[in-house]
Parts: structure tokens; sequence; C-alpha cells
């Protein structure tokens, strides 16, 4: 199956910002549930970090589409299965990689 790709930059935005959410609200989660466990698991931390830079470059200016896998997909392949916006995940990654979904007959 074909991954779906942002169709313009405002919507590639909000994914992203979509992540930053999502991994707040997982760390929320974990932290009411774990509330006994020393640490959080190893992924969130780098997790959370990665995202929120990523966030961060596209606010300031310095983002950039590339061919490479954004720094958090080896994290969340990984660990895909206690990620719950692992799909939104792979879409961020695929348009970073692939570029914007534009069709050519301007539709």
């Amino acid at each position: 199956m074909s991954l779906r790709r942002a169709k313009s930059v405002d919507e590639y935005v909000e994914w992203v910002r979509q992540a930053v959410f999502e991994v707040g609200d997982l760390r929320e989660c974990l932290e009411y549930e774990l509330e006994d466990l020393d640490r959080f698991p190893a992924f969130l931390d780098p997790l959370q970090e990665g995202i929120e830079s990523l966030y961060r470059s596209m606010q300031d200016g310095t983002y950039g589409f590339g061919r490479e896998d954004l720094s958090f997909m080896e994290l969340a392949e990984r660990y895909a299965d206690e990620i719950p916006f692992h799909t939104l995940l792979k879409q961020i990654n695929e348009t970073h990689r692939k570029g914007l979904e534009v069709g050519t007959d301007g539709g």
C-alpha cells in the first residue's frame, strides 16, 4: 500500500503539528499509566525531540525536503507497535522524502 503524501505545505505543516501533539499526548498517557515506573520507554525522548525539532525548523524557515529518512524514523519503525500515530509519522516521512503530492492536471 502506498502512503498518502501531503498535498500542500499547509497540510504538511498541520501533520507535523499533529505529530507534536500526539507525542506529547503519548507522554502524558504514559506518565499517568506508569506513575510507579522509574522512566519512560527509551524511544520517547528522542522521538519527541526529533518531531519537535522538525516542527521548529518549519517555523524558523530552516526546513528542507530531503531524500533521507527523518532522524526519528528508525525509532518510529522499531517501536511501531507502541506508537499509536506511527502511520502519521510514516506519511510525514514519505512527504519529506518525495515532496508534496501534486497532481499534474492542476487539480
